[in-house]
């Protein structure tokens, strides 16, 4: 299958789910482009327009969420259609405010491939793409400060219990779940920074 579609954007810091993702679209015949964070998938753009972008929320630097509200307040890039992948923002409230940024679609992880495919094949024949009307970036900083104290709760909660489980637990189980509690942490301290940062941006606003 070859296609004369220009390249799709993959934005995940995961390596392995980026390379899975990036596989099964080459496979069929589309070219990508790749990058490892919203800050990185900006400098990409501003080279290669893509015909569409699927990107992680969860990410450093800068996140899925920033990063789409970049791309919509920006009109050179408002129309290019966005899927967003999560295993983390998942709940009803974290894919409305996705959607309200101007996403075309929201996934969970792990990732249906038929699905994947369909989705993607779908959105870049649908030609051309609405234009979502950006987001009032108070409106944007106040729905990404909520989603994120919401997820540090969640984050915070997953800490406790694997910190409370892992002194009960028999040496060849352990290795597995200190690894899930390193990432947790790791997870934490990434949506503690973006917070230092929204909660900065909106007191800046406010003056």
């Amino acid at each position: 299958m070859t296609t004369s579609y220009g390249p799709i954007l993959i934005v995940e810091d995961v390596p392995n789910v980026l390379e899975l993702l990036e596989v099964t679209l080459r496979f069929k015949g589309y070219s990508v482009i790749t990058a490892h964070n919203g800050a990185e998938a900006l400098e990409v753009i501003a080279k290669t327009r893509p015909v569409l972008i699927v990107t992680d929320i969860l990410m450093p630097k800068m996140d899925g969420y920033a990063f789409v509200q970049k791309l919509r307040i920006n009109p050179e890039t408002r129309s290019i259609p966005v899927v967003f992948l999560s295993a983390t923002y998942v709940t009803p409230e974290d894919k409305q405010f996705a959607l309200s940024l101007g996403a075309a679609r929201f996934m969970e992880k792990p990732i249906d491939t038929e699905d994947f495919l369909l989705t993607v094949a779908e959105l870049v024949t649908q030609q051309p793409f609405t234009q979502p009307q950006p987001l009032d970036m108070e409106k944007f900083y106040n729905g990404y400060r909520t989603r994120l104290e919401d997820k540090l709760r969640h984050k915070n909660s997953q800490i406790a219990r694997a910190e409370r489980l892992l002194p009960t637990l028999p040496p060849d189980q352990k290795p597995a779940f200190e690894a899930l509690l390193q990432q947790s942490m790791r997870d934490r301290d990434e949506i503690q920074a973006e917070l230092y940062d929204i909660y900065n941006t909106i007191e800046a606003l406010k003056k």
